[in-house]
């Protein structure tokens, strides 16, 4: 079998010291970062999904590799007793959609200033222009949106944005059951029984 990837968990809080190690050590990793807030201990990015590392290894020729406490890994994700691997089409995928969030900035979607968009939160969706953008995931934008009949200036939480065109799935219209003026439509309405 050739090198296959695998996802292994880092001890807490401890991703950057395990990418570090196990890079100088000579592995191939895949550790995808996001923009951080500024106050975020001096960092600018934080880990896209904490806790985890991809690491590429060919377990059956090699066998596992051997880390030390210094790669800071905690074990490798199970399920059962097996540690499966990501096929290839999956990890060219994730690299792929990676590499465009890289080039926007470590953001997985920008909403620009002036940019039209809706704000999805609970029960509440309207139509909204950004004024602000979130600097961060972890950011709110700042909007002016319609609520209750009138303009107002909110802030949002970024994953609450969508763009416009990305429509919500539509339930199916029911169809008509009368024509007006208490007139059924063929196949609606009270039933009649017809007695011989």
């Amino acid at each position: 079998m050739s090198q296959q990837w695998y996802v292994a968990r880092t001890d807490p809080r401890a991703e950057f010291q395990a990418a570090d190690n196990l890079t100088r050590d000579g592995y191939e990793i895949f550790f995808p970062c996001i923009k951080a807030p500024a106050n975020r201990l001096g960092r600018t990015e934080v880990p896209m999904f904490p806790g985890y590392l991809f690491i590429k290894c060919d377990q059956e020729s090699g066998g596992w590799p051997s880390f030390d406490h210094n790669h800071r890994i905690a074990g490798w994700v199970r399920f059962d007793h097996d540690i499966p691997y990501l096929p290839d089409g999956i990890m060219d995928e994730l690299i792929g959609r990676w590499e465009i969030i890289a080039a926007q900035g470590g953001l997985p979607r920008r909403f620009p200033a002036r940019e039209q968009v809706r704000v999805v939160s609970g029960n509440l969706e309207t139509l909204a222009e950004v004024l602000e953008e979130a600097k961060s995931p972890d950011a709110k934008a700042t909007v002016l949106m319609q609520f209750m009949g009138r303009l107002i200036r909110a802030q949002v939480p970024w994953e609450d944005l969508r763009p416009v065109d990305d429509d919500p799935p539509q339930m199916p219209a029911l169809p008509r059951r009368t024509r007006g003026g208490k007139r059924w439509i063929d196949g609606f309405g009270p039933r009649t029984s017809i007695t011989a």
